[in-house]
């Protein structure tokens, strides 16, 4: 699995600079609540090393889970929804909530992209996901999807 002749520990190294500058976001927010002012927070490279080994090892056992939750579908590819149900297996339930919205909203960035390059290209309207990943033809008011079925007439008006 490593690449480029080191060793395999070195090509599963999370990137120091962003490991550093999440942590030190998190703590500047910490500071900011406790102090009510921003401080700028130093953490030593042993502290910085701790925090990526931790990440590392926690990708790890959350990857694992995943993957057997997927195998139990027989699947082979491991989706979104696995890994929200690896946290939650994991009892880290209180990383499901920010985790769906941040999937949400890739999931409605992903959408406006491809919405954005059709009208480009002049091809027709794409169907929507929904967040458990199944398409559907409408938006309700409320931002929610619901099943409609597919049908070639564009004859549908907005309240």
């Amino acid at each position: 699995m490593g690449g480029g002749g080191g060793p395999q520990g070195e090509s599963e190294d999370l990137p120091q600079a962003n490991v550093k500058r999440v942590v030190k976001a998190k703590l500047q927010e910490l500071a900011l609540g406790h102090y009510g002012e921003e401080r700028d927070v130093a953490v030593n490279k042993d502290a910085l090393l701790a925090f990526s080994e931790s990440a590392k090892i926690f990708i790890h056992f959350l990857s694992a889970t995943a993957n057997e939750i997927c195998r139990e579908s027989k699947r082979q590819t491991i989706n979104a929804d696995d890994v929200l149900k690896a946290v939650e297996e994991l009892d880290f339930p209180e990383f499901s909530e920010p985790l769906m919205r941040c999937l949400a909203a890739f999931r409605r960035d992903q959408d406006a992209k491809k919405l954005d390059k059709r009208k480009s290209s002049g091809a027709a309207t794409p169907r929507k996901r929904k967040s458990d990943g199944n398409f559907v033809d409408g938006e309700t008011a409320n931002g929610d999807y619901e099943d409609t079925p597919m049908a070639d007439d564009e004859d549908t008006t907005e309240t």
